[in-house]
């Protein structure tokens, strides 16, 4: 067998038809007639009132924070089980961040989010919330919660699309959401992401992502601005893998249970689906009873030409958050020293499910 990655692209005829008919054009800078049919697309299956293609969700995640007028010194609470990505825009708009704990969910306590607003050096203005693994947070707690004391919410989505939480897509319930379409995600553009929410936030955002350039003959510039928008042949890409997406999410959940039947008489835990939601099980990731014992099996897995990988490290205990205020319980902890991350790719064959779950069993 070829080697088996973690979640590689899955990238099909539409998508390179739309290419060529892009190169045919010969339109390929930033934006045009396929960057408008992403986001309207976007749009139709988010049910969401704008949606603004970047190179990156993390461009997405730093414009949220402009537009809401995050900065200089406020501070923005956020999961600490999550990526780098999901927190460091945070630093970019010069901001402290304060890190929650997760609870049985794996995404972030609410509970724990009480304590951190009441420890935190002041008043936050703002939440980054990751959907981690593509799985739903405890969003009518954490709404409830951000409401009551007027924190703004932004919803990390970069691995959720394709998830929802009772009626709404992840990444609609807060002020603001962020999608990532790089190339381990559920879909990709090889590289980009998608800022979702409000119509008058997202054309902030879209003046910002343009080189805040006043629409003017000549080039004119009151603000400062980045230059983050998509360009065409990458929205291409997104329209055909757009096309695709649900077929994609079954396939995962597919995946998932196929894992879970096949190890089913293995001490193990994976990971949980919060009440009345549907998460896109963009990665299969699970629990083993004892401490370090996924590394032996990472091991085991990589020397079959395996990609697997452990559970995100806790932000708090990242050497460039160790100043960091965090309010934490050692959950995270615990799952990053006893997790691990199966192939989930969405052509993964069955038969490779059984060579990785036989290798799981013959190693633990």
């Amino acid at each position: 067998m070829a080697r088996i990655f973690l979640s590689p692209p899955n990238i099909g005829k539409n998508e390179e038809l739309y290419v060529k008919k892009v190169f045919e054009s010969n339109y390929i800078a930033p934006l045009g007639e396929y960057v408008n049919k992403f986001e309207d697309s976007i749009k139709a299956y988010c049910k969401v009132d704008d949606a603004l293609a970047l190179n990156a969700g993390t461009a997405a995640l730093h414009l949220a924070l402009r537009v809401l007028g995050i900065k200089d010194g406020d501070v923005v609470l956020a999961s600490s089980f999550t990526f780098a990505a999901s927190v460091n825009p945070i630093l970019y708009e010069r901001c402290e961040p304060v890190f929650i704990d997760c609870d049985e969910s794996w995404n972030l306590s609410p509970e724990l989010l009480k304590k951190a607003i009441l420890t935190a050096p002041k008043k936050p203005k703002a939440l980054i919330v990751t959907h981690l693994y593509g799985q739903a947070a405890k969003m009518d707690e954490i709404m409830e919660i951000c409401d009551s004391e007027n924190i703004a919410v932004i919803e990390d989505a970069a691995e959720a699309l394709g998830g929802w939480y009772k009626t709404k897509a992840l990444g609609t319930i807060g002020k603001m959401g962020a999608l990532s379409f790089n190339g381990n995600k559920i879909i990709t553009t090889s590289g980009g992401g998608m800022l979702i929410g409000q119509k008058e936030l997202v054309e902030k955002a879209r003046y910002y992502s343009t080189q805040a350039r006043e629409p003017l003959l000549h080039y004119e510039h009151k603000d400062f601005g980045y230059n983050y928008r998509l360009s065409n042949v990458l929205g291409a890409i997104g329209v055909g893998q757009m096309e695709v997406l649900e077929q994609r999410v079954a396939r995962k959940r597919e995946i998932f249970e196929l894992y879970k039947l096949n190890l089913a008489n293995l001490d193990l835990e994976f990971m949980p689906e919060v009440e009345e939601s549907r998460g896109n099980r963009w990665l299969t990731t699970l629990l083993f009873k004892q401490k370090n014992a996924h590394l032996k099996v990472i091991d085991a897995l990589a020397k079959q030409d395996i990609e697997s990988r452990p559970l995100w490290k806790p932000m708090h205990l990242q050497p460039l958050f160790k100043n960091a205020l965090a309010v934490v319980d050692g959950t995270s902890e615990e799952y990053f020293e006893r997790g691990i991350c199966l192939p989930s790719g969405s052509d993964l064959k069955d038969e490779e499910i059984d060579k990785v779950c036989k290798i799981v069993k013959e190693n633990i």
